[in-house]
Order: structure tokens, then sequence, then C-alpha cells
């Protein structure tokens, strides 16, 4: 199985000391091109991925969101501004349990 980070390079810094497979200052595109190589040859990975990777609309990365599987992606978010960041799951607890939940 491999455990791999992308996103800014400042980030990356902290999961790189950990031993941890980096992709600094990654674009989407690098996260699409990732995501189909691990789909293709059937690997297993846990991905941390930097929130602004995830705002294009990648087909492959929720089509790994709706069937699960092998490989498990958690969004993180950036150094800069880590209050700003929502979480998809964040929105469905809102929605099914109300704001108090949070």
């Amino acid at each position: 199985m491999r455990t791999i980070a992308m996103g800014s390079a400042e980030l990356m810094d902290g999961f790189s000391l950990l031993g941890v497979e980096t992709f600094p200052d990654a674009k989407p595109e690098d996260l699409e091109t990732l995501l189909n190589g691990l789909l293709r040859a059937r690997d297993r990975a846990l991905i941390f991925v930097e929130n602004y990777l995830t705002k294009d609309g990648i087909a492959v990365l929720d089509e790994i969101r709706k069937e699960g599987g092998d490989i498990l992606i958690t969004e993180i978010p950036s150094l800069d501004s880590p209050g700003d960041y929502q979480s998809p799951v964040d929105h469905l607890i809102t929605r099914v349990l109300g704001q108090s939940a949070l």
C-alpha cells in the first residue's frame, strides 16, 4: 500500500519528514494522472490531498469517491487558511443532523 500526499511544497515538507511519498506543488492534472495510474495498476493507496487540488471536478476523483475500494482519499486544508476549510463530510453532517452537530 502506498501513502501519498499532494499539495503545496510547504505542506509536503512535513509529510516527507514522515516518509510519505510526496508531490510538492502538485496541480489538479497531476492528481488525475496519479489516480488513473493507481486504478490501472490496481494499487492500494491512502492519499492526502490539499483541498485546492479537488476544486476542478476531476472525473476519476469523483468515481473513486463514489465507488470506494482500494484508494482512500482525504482532503487537508492549506497552511495559509486552515480555518476557511470545510470538508465535504461537514456539508453532509449539516444536512443530515443540522448545524449544531458540528
